[in-house]
C-alpha cells in the first residue's frame, strides 16, 4: 500500500517538534516559569525573605495581608509566605521520587516483557496483582510501621504506580516491537536487549515523560493528603498539607489563611497537568507511535540493464520478458533453452513420497545437506499455535546465483512463508514440520542464537515498506554504521568508509547528504536503496526480498530491479523475490514457483512457467496481467478468477483451486501431489495437467465457477 506523502509529512512534522511544542505553548511556559520560579524561590528564600519560616510575632496572629506580612499569618504569628516558600523545594524534590521509582521499574521489565511471551505472561499477572492492592492502606500500614520518612514512603508509592504505567507502555511497546525497522535490527543480528533499548525506548519517550509528569502532579497530592491527615512531616516543620491542615481549623476565625496555600498547590498541580497535556500534544494520552514522512530527493539514472545481467541468465530473463506479452503459438521464435541451465532451481514433492530423478530436476536426495549458498526447504509446514496450519508441504531448492521468485494472490503464504527462512514469525505462528536447510543448519529447529549468526551474515531480508524498516531517530548514516560495524566487526572509521560505499554501491550518487539525513528526509525510491545497503552490509549471500518494488512508482521501480539484477552480477548472490507481478518475475528471476493456499502449485524455470504453464491458476494469473493485453481468439479482455482464496482451515483434501477453476471435476477431489511437468524441469499440482494444457487462452472468456464439480 503507497502511503500518503503529505499526510506523513504533517505528521512527522509535528512529532520532530515535539521537544520545541513546550516553548510555543503559552501556557506550558506559564507553568515551566511557576515551577521553576517555586523551586529557586525556595532555595533562595533565606536570602530575600524578612522572616524565617518559624519565625514567630505572637502580635500578628490570625492576619490577613498587611505590608508586613504580604499573606498573611497562620495562629501563631508565623508568616504565610515565607512558610509556603520554604516548603516548596522539599515538596516539589520529594514528588520527583515517586516517578523516578516507576519509570524506573516499569521500563526495563516492560522491554523485557514484550520480547519475552513467558515474561509477559508474568508481568501481566504481577500488574494485576499491584493494581488489586489497596494503595491506601498500605502506604498507611508502611508509615505505622517506619514512621513518617517521607522518601520512603513516595519510594513505595512509586512501587504501587508500576501496575498502572505498566499497562501504559506495554501496549506501545508491544506495538512498537512489531515495526519492521525493529524486525530489520533484528535481521541485522542486533541482540533483543540492545534492540529494544535502541530502537522501541526512543519511540516510547513521549509517552514515558508524560507519564513522568502526570505522576510529579500524583506525588504532590500525596504529600499534601497525608500532611493533611498529620501523617506527613511534623510541626513546626512547614508543609503545604499541614497549613491546609491549620487553615481547616481557623476556618471561621480567619478563612483567608486557606486561600494562599490552598492556591499555589492547586496552580502546582495544574502547571503540571498543563505540561503533560502539552507533551501528548493536546490530550494526556500516549502519543503516535511512530511518524514518519517522505521527501523527494535526487535520483540517480540506473545503469544499462544490459551491462548488469548476468550472461548465463540473460537468455532466460529476455524470453520470459517477451513471453508475458507474446501468445503461446508465437513461442516458436524464442531460441530453446540449454537443459542443463534449466535444472538450477527445482520443487520437491511437499506432500507426496514421489522423488524426481535427478535427471529431470537435478534435486539431491531427502535429507542432504545444502551446498555453501544454497537454500533447500524441505516439506514445509508452518501453522498457527491451537489452529490450523498457514503453509503446507513447501519445497524449493535456491542455488548460488539464481534468482527464484514466488508468485501467487495475496493470502497464499508467500510472506510468512518467507519470514520462516530467517525465524521472523509472528507470536502464535511456528514451524510444525519440515527443514529449512543452510548449509549444514536447519533453520527451521535452530535457536535463536543460531539463527542470529545467520541473518545479516549469510541471509538479509529486504522489507516491501523500507521507509518503516528505517528507524526514524536515527540518521542514515548511524544505522548503517552500526550494522556495518556489528556484522563485520571494524572500528568506527572504517564503519562510516563502507557505509558511504555501499551506499555508492546501491546507486545513489549523494551519499555524504544521504548518510546525515532522517529516513523521512529521502524518497521511497531511495530509501529502497538504503534498505538494500542496510541488507548488503554484512556481505549475504542470500537475499529474501518481500515485494521490494510494490510501493514504488514504474521509473523507481525499473532502477531498483536494475540495481538487484546489478548486486546478482557483482556479488553473485542468490535471490528469493516475493512477489504478485509476473512482469517484475519475467524480468528479473531465473526460476519460479506459483503458491495457492499455502501449497505450491506449479514451479519451474521462468521460460517453462510463463510460456508454458500447466496449472490452470498459473495459467489464470497470465490471463489476468495487465502487461500482457494480447488478442486471443478475438478478445482482450483480461481474466478474471472468480472468488477468493480459501482461509486456512477451510481447505479441502483435494485441489484447494477447484472451486475457482474452469477446468475441475471430480477427479479434483481428491489428494493431487506435485507431479513432474510434462515439460521442462519442476512440477505441477493438477491432476488434469495433460488435458488443459495450452487451453490458457479460455480463461479470458467468463468463467463458469468450480467447472463441472
Amino acid at each position: 500500500m503507497t502511503v500518503s506523502t503529505t499526510a506523513i509529512l504533517t505528521i512527522r512534522r509535528a512529532e520532530r517538534k515535539r521537544s520545541f511544542r513546550i516553548l510555543r505553548s503559552p501556557l506550558a511556559v506559564i507553568s515551566l516559569i511557576w515551577l521553576i520560579g517555586l523551586i529557586v524561590a525556595s532555595v533562595t528564600s533565606p536570602l530575600w525573605l524578612r522572616y524565617g519560616p518559624l519565625e514567630q510575632d505572637l502580635t500578628a496572629v490570625l492576619q490577613g495581608p498587611t505590608t508586613a506580612h504580604l499573606l498573611g499569618t497562620d495562629e501563631l504569628g508565623r508568616d504565610l509566605l515565607s512558610r509556603i516558600v520554604a516548603a516548596a523545594a522539599s515538596t516539589l524534590a520529594l514528588a520527583c521520587v515517586t516517578p523516578i521509582v516507576a519509570v524506573a521499574i516499569t521500563v526495563p521489565v516492560t522491554l523485557w516483557a514484550v520480547r519475552s511471551s513467558r515474561g509477559e505472561a508474568v508481568m501481566n499477572r504481577v500488574s494485576e496483582i499491584v493494581m488489586s492492592l489497596p494503595g491506601t492502606v498500605i502506604i498507611l500500614a508502611f508509615i505505622a510501621a517506619v514512621g513518617t520518612n517521607m522518601p520512603l514512603v513516595m519510594v513505595l508509592f512509586g512501587v504501587l504506580l508500576f501496575g498502572a504505567l505498566y499497562r501504559i507502555l506495554f501496549g506501545q511497546a508491544k506495538s512498537l516491537q512489531k515495526q519492521l525497522f525493529v524486525e530489520a535490527a533484528t535481521v541485522d543480528g542486533v541482540r533483543p536487549f540492545v534492540t529494544s533499548f535502541r530502537h522501541v525506548l526512543p519511540n516510547m519517550s513521549t509517552t514515558v515523560i508524560v507519564q513522568f509528569v502526570l505522576f510529579f502532579g500524583v506525588g504532590i497530592m500525596l504529600q499534601a493528603g497525608l500532611a493533611f491527615i498529620g501523617l506527613g512531616p511534623q510541626p513546626p516543620e512547614p508543609t503545604w498539607g499541614g497549613m491546609i491542615q491549620t487553615a481547616s481549623r481557623f476556618i471561621f476565625q480567619q478563612p483567608w489563611m486557606m486561600v494562599p496555600t490552598g492556591v499555589v498547590l492547586a496552580l502546582t498541580i495544574i502547571a503540571a497537568n498543563s505540561i503533560a497535556d502539552v507533551l501528548a500534544g493536546g490530550a494526556a494520552t500516549p502519543p503516535p507511535l511512530v511518524a514518519l514522512r517522505r521527501t523527494r530527493a535526487k535520483k540517480k539514472q540506473a545503469p544499462d540493464a544490459a551491462t548488469l545481467r548476468v550472461s548465463t541468465t540473460a537468455p532466460v530473463a529476455e524470453q520470459a520478458r517477451a513471453a508475458a506479452s507474446v501468445p503461446l503459438e508465437a513461442t516458436a521464435l524464442i531460441p530453446a533453452e540449454p537443459v542443463e541451465e534449466a535444472g538450477e532451481l527445482v520443487a520437491i514433492p511437499g506432500d507426496s513420497p514421489t522423488t524426481f530423478g535427478a535427471d529431470r530436476t537435478g534435486l539431491a536426495a531427502r535429507g542432504a545437506s545444502a551446498a555453501d549458498g544454497e537454500l533447500i526447504v524441505e516439506d514445509l509446514v508452518l501453522g498457527v499455535d491451537g489452529g490450523p496450519a498457514l503453509v503446507t508441504g513447501v519445497s524449493m531448492r535456491v542455488r548460488p546465483g539464481r534468482v527464484m521468485g514466488l508468485v501467487g494472490e495475496s493470502g497464499c503464504g508467500k510472506s510468512v512463508t518467507s519470514y520462516a527462512f530467517l525465524g521472523l514469525l509472528s507470536p502464535g505462528l511456528s514451524v510444525r514440520s519440515g527443514r529449512i536447510q543452510w548449509g549444514d543448519v536447519d533453520l527451521a529447529q535452530a535457536d535463536e542464537q543460531i539463527l542470529a549468526k545467520v541473518r545479516g551474515h549469510d541471509i538479509a531480508f529486504i522489507s516491501q515498506e523500507p521507509s518503516r524498516a528505517l528507524d526514524p531517530m536515527f540518521t542514515i548514516g548511524w544505522q548503517l554504521a552500526a550494522t556495518v560495524k556489528r556484522l563485520r566487526r571494524v572500528g568506527a572509521g572504517e564503519a562510516k568508509r563502507i557505509s558511504r560505499q555501499l551506499l555508492v554501491d546501491v546507486g545513489i550518487v549523494d551519499a555524504p547528504r544521504v548518510l546525515k539525513s532522517y529516513p523521512h528526509q529521502i524518497s521511497g525510491g531511495m530509501a529502497q536503496r538504503v534498505a538494500i545497503a542496510l541488507a548488503l552490509a554484512g556481505s549475504p549471500r542470500l537475499l529474501v526480498a518481500d515485494e521490494p518494488t510494490t510501493a514504488l512508482d514504474v521509473t523507481i521501480q525499473a532502477e531498483i530491479l536494475g540495481l538487484l539484477r546489478g548486486l546478482i552480477a557483482e556479488r553473485g548472490m542468490s535471490i528469493i523475490l516475493v512477489t504478485h507481478d509476473l512482469g517484475v518475475v519475467a524480468d528479473l528471476c531465473d526460476d519460479v514457483s506459483v503458491m495457492y493456499a499455502g501449497q505450491i502449485v506449479e514451479t519451474g524455470t521462468v521460460r517453462d512457467v510463463l510460456v508454458r504453464p500447466e496449472h490452470p491458476y498459473t495459467m489464470a494469473l497470465l490471463a489476468a496481467d495487465p502487461h500482457a493485453i494480447i488478442d486471443f481468439e478475438g478478445t482482450s479482455r483480461l481474466a478474471s478468477i472468480p472468488g477468493q482464496v480459501p482461509l486456512p482451515g477451510s481447505w479441502t483434501s483435494g485441489c484447494r483451486f477447484a472451486q475457482r477453476c474452469r477446468f475441475a471435476t471430480q477427479a479434483c477431489l481428491t489428494t493431487i501431489p506435485l507431479d513432474p511437468r510434462a515439460e521442462g524441469v519442476g512440477g505441477v499440482r493438477c491432476v488434469r495437467r495433460d488435458e488443459v494444457r495450452g487451453r490458457q487462452e479460455e480463461w479470458r472468456q467468463p468463467v463458469a465457477v468450480g467447472g463441472d464439480l
